[in-house]
């Protein structure tokens, strides 16, 4: 009780200041990619393909329709080594920046060289800034329209496996601000995903701590967290709480992993940082609080998952701060976790 009364301060104060999405996953963008035209949730659909871009041999920008947004959604592709045979699919999550402004996957890491000998489609959606990929109550003033959880259990897989080929075995991760969407969306549309990987992310929407970093990473970017689930005490906060309806997740490939927020091997002198990364010292200040609030959840809910027999593999590193390199280093320790959901060797 202590320490989340310590934390939640110190949190609260991160997020409003802003050093915590430029730490974790990207600034907050100019304006909003999405101009509300009415409000309220648009009945879901399924999405329609608009084009595709073939960026090489296995990169590709695939552009979807999504009818309870009213736009068109960017992804990311990574294509299977072998296209011969249809392929399990891998949805990766951006964090708070959505991955708009070059934080993302794609920019931060090097998934490129690490899925070039696996036979997976590797899909990874642009946009939402601070929408949690979740459908909000109204449309928001700041942020536009999101109906992310429609577009992507909905209205997006049936685009996909046409567009891609696939096999329809699904599984998703998320780092961040998604390493709690990933739970939810799995909980919300069952069947859909066979495992979830959720790398430094707290899963607690019900919870102060939780719901305190995530009212201030969308009041960042100049939104209102009551139109997405209501205001504070509203019950959606714990309908939205992966802590609360972990039930939900048995029987799926679990993985959770968090560092302690102290400083590790990507904070040492001489290492090479991609462009966009935040400066040395806010990663160590500001990363490490945000890193040491998201092993808390993480223990916290590792510790549910263990208390209801719900089997979980879950990887508490002692050091570690918010940043990319670290959830690089989580994707590879998942990975035999993800391979067994879709079927694929580790």
């Amino acid at each position: 009780m202590w320490l989340r009364r310590t934390l939640l301060p110190v949190i609260t104060a991160a997020v409003t200041l802003g050093l915590s999405v430029a730490t974790a996953a990207g600034t907050v963008p100019e304006h909003a990619t999405t101009v509300p035209t009415q409000d309220g949730a648009a009945e879901a659909a399924v999405g329609r393909l608009d084009h595709i871009d073939e960026l090489g041999d296995r990169r590709w920008s695939v552009f979807v329709y999504s009818p309870s947004m009213d736009k068109v959604v960017e992804l990311q592709v990574l294509r299977p080594t072998d296209t011969s045979e249809p392929r399990p699919t891998l949805y990766l999550l951006n964090g708070a920046g959505a991955g708009v402004d070059g934080a993302n996957w794609m920019k931060q890491t090097d998934i490129v060289d690490f899925f070039a000998d696996k036979n997976v489609n590797v899909v990874i959606p642009i946009g939402g800034y601070g929408a949690f990929y979740t459908d909000w109550r109204h449309d928001d003033p700041k942020l536009g329209r999101n109906q992310w959880e429609s577009f992507l259990t909905r209205e997006l897989p049936p685009v996909v496996d046409e567009a891609l080929g696939t096999n329809g075995v699904n599984a998703i991760g998320g780092l961040s601000m998604s390493a709690l969407s990933v739970f939810n969306l799995a909980i919300h549309a069952p069947g859909l995903y066979r495992g979830v990987a959720s790398y430094s992310g707290c899963a607690r929407a019900g919870d102060p701590v939780g719901q305190a970093a995530i009212r201030g990473i969308i009041a960042r970017g100049g939104g209102d967290a009551t139109n997405m689930w209501g205001p504070v005490g509203d019950p959606e906060w714990l309908d939205q709480d992966p802590y609360v309806n972990a039930e939900k997740l048995r029987g799926l490939e679990l993985y959770l992993s968090s560092g302690s927020g102290l400083p590790g091997h990507y904070e040492q002198p001489g290492v090479m940082w991609p462009n966009g990364s935040p400066q040395l010292t806010n990663q160590i200040v500001i990363g490490g609080v945000i890193e040491a609030a998201a092993n808390l959840c993480t223990q916290q809910v590792a510790q549910r998952f263990a208390d209801l027999g719900i089997p979980a593999t879950v990887d508490l590193e002692p050091t570690g701060t918010h940043s990319w390199g670290y959830w690089q280093d989580d994707l590879r320790s998942s990975w035999p976790v993800l391979a067994r959901a879709l079927d694929l060797p580790a």
